[in-house]
């Protein structure tokens, strides 16, 4: 067998634009021997904000390859070393390691194309975290997803019973020891307090090119006013109905000629590439969120 490969740290910063902040964030890698493997940053002119994202590989990482508790031990503590020094340069920082695979959970309802598409591609390690529960208000996908192995948590949500629904939601992610959710084509809005009590990050795929043909039925919108794009959107659930911080978003053409069948069947493929990108990039720690907007590294 191959070795294993050694852990990474990667940062993610953001603070007021100064001379010499790349030459000193590589200067405090290279001073404690950590060697650079990837770096991008971007510069607000109009606000004056600097943003970067650098990956290296620390002093210990070879030490600790093949020992995933004491690289993840290692690596916290490094983690914190790196968000003290970003502090005393004005920025705010944020370290995750590869020594640590994020656990995620799964909402969906009915619709069942980007619970499929997700877990096949987490199957074929596409991603750098793990899906490790389904919740669900129906029982249509049970069946699917222990197929795959994953625990199945049924959970009707009325407006009766939102409450006690969402408290029990909380549990269970909470027992699974859950690091961020994915809503995949989850047909119900989560209340500003389950968002608040989960505190970790939320993605939904909107069936609609945001923020335009917002709500109920995009698809019959668009058709209904002739459009000539149809579009998906990927960003982070937050108290305001799709209003979150976007991570990404693709369209297709159309024409008159398609039904609105054709312009579901056509988006259903946007919302899987749209959702799966977005997950992706979060799990890597390339998006930057930034009041309402996210910086999206390369």
């Amino acid at each position: 067998m191959p070795p294993a490969a050694a852990p990474s740290l990667v940062a993610l910063l953001h603070g007021p634009d100064q001379r010499g902040l790349v030459a000193r964030v590589a200067g405090w890698i290279f001073a404690r021997g950590g060697n650079i493997l990837h770096a991008d940053q971007h510069r607000d002119s109009e606000k004056g904000v600097f943003f970067q994202r650098i990956e290296w590989i620390p002093s210990f990482a070879k030490a600790t390859a093949g020992r995933p508790a004491g690289a993840v031990t290692a690596a916290a503590a490094e983690a914190r070393r790196f968000e003290a020094y970003a502090a005393t340069l004005g920025m705010t920082a944020r370290v995750a390691s590869s020594a640590r695979r994020p656990r995620g959970a799964l909402f969906v309802s009915r619709a069942d194309h980007c619970f499929h598409d997700l877990v096949l591609r987490g199957r074929a390690g596409e991603f750098a975290g793990d899906f490790v529960c389904v919740i669900s208000n129906h029982r249509d996908l049970a069946g699917a997803a222990r197929g795959y192995g994953l625990p199945f948590h049924h959970v009707p949500v009325t407006a009766a019973t939102k409450v006690a629904a969402e408290a029990r939601q909380l549990r269970i992610l909470r027992a699974a020891r859950v690091d961020f959710a994915i809503l995949a084509r989850y047909m119900q809005v989560l209340s500003a307090e389950f968002l608040a009590e989960f505190g970790r990050p939320v993605i939904n795929i909107h069936h609609s090119f945001l923020p335009a043909f917002a709500g109920g039925k995009p698809y019959h919108q668009a058709h209904e006013r002739g459009v000539k794009l149809i579009g998906a959107t990927a960003h982070y659930a937050t108290a305001r109905l799709d209003d979150g911080p976007i991570i990404q978003q693709d369209v297709a053409r159309v024409t008159h000629r398609h039904s609105v069948e054709d312009l579901v069947r056509k988006g259903r493929d946007l919302e899987k590439l749209v959702l799966a990108q977005a997950v992706r990039w979060h799990l890597e720690n390339r998006v930057l969120v930034y009041g309402r907007k996210t910086v999206v590294f390369d």
